[in-house]
């Protein structure tokens, strides 16, 4: 089958998407492939594949959320790996994606090989960022939930949703997170606000998140760790 889409001639603008409809798998995994060296984000749903290309403002917020999840394994400490933008594909499903930015904590060391990361031999990242700065036209959390992602946070804009995974394969709103049950969530989003608003070298704002880590989550996990399990607490 021949490739639908050929990078050199075909520019998405940023804030710019569309949607290819009904191409199948084969070409979908074609285009991928070819787009691999452009910043193009994929979503493919079933036969459909829509390409977009992020604005600036979508990838300063993508870029401070990894800072703070930096931060917090520094300082608490923390096992975990950001596997960026890499592609999620499962054919059986057939359904695939590039998250903003993806995770793993818990489920670290049950990846077999990082450099040939697959969702039919490896779990899902633990934690997924989803920035909607810019609406897709397909639904991305329909195609989440069919890769078995167990946590998105998703920022709107304005605010910070956090879905988690239930036993049905839909996503519930949570206050908490799953992930990271001691995070206070509700100050995630003011040290959004004021990072985005100083003006900070990637250093600084490093160093200020790790200042934030250490006096105000730290204490948090640690008293969290000291909770009696459910088996502990109900003998």
């Amino acid at each position: 089958m021949n490739i639908l889409v050929q990078p050199a001639r075909t520019k998405v603008e940023p804030g710019q998407c569309f949607v290819l409809w009904q191409i199948g798998w084969d070409a979908y995994e074609k285009i991928v492939e070819a787009l691999a060296e452009h910043h193009v984000r994929t979503t493919y749903d079933r036969g459909d594949l829509e390409l977009m290309s992020p604005l600036p403002i979508h990838e300063a917020i993508k870029v401070w959320f990894g800072h703070f999840l930096l931060a917090l394994a520094i300082e608490l400490p923390l096992r975990l790996r950001s596997m960026a933008q890499t592609t999620f594909r499962r054919r059986d499903r057939d359904r695939g994606l590039e998250p903003d930015d993806c995770y793993y904590l818990a489920s670290f060391e049950k990846v077999a090989d990082w450099t040939t990361l697959n969702l039919d031999r490896d779990p899902p990242p633990d934690l997924v960022l989803e920035v909607d700065i810019t609406s897709s036209c397909l639904d991305r959390m329909e195609v989440y939930a069919g890769l078995g992602m167990p946590e998105i946070w998703r920022f709107d804009g304005e605010e910070l949703h956090v879905h988690v995974l239930n036993a049905n394969g839909e996503y519930d709103e949570s206050s908490t997170s799953r992930a990271l049950p001691y995070l206070p969530m509700t100050e995630v989003i003011p040290l959004l606000q004021r990072s985005l608003a100083a003006s900070e070298s990637d250093g600084e704002r490093i160093q200020t998140l790790c200042c934030w880590a250490r006096e105000r989550v730290l204490p948090l996990r640690q008293a969290w760790q000291q909770q009696p399990s459910p088996d502990e607490a109900n003998p």
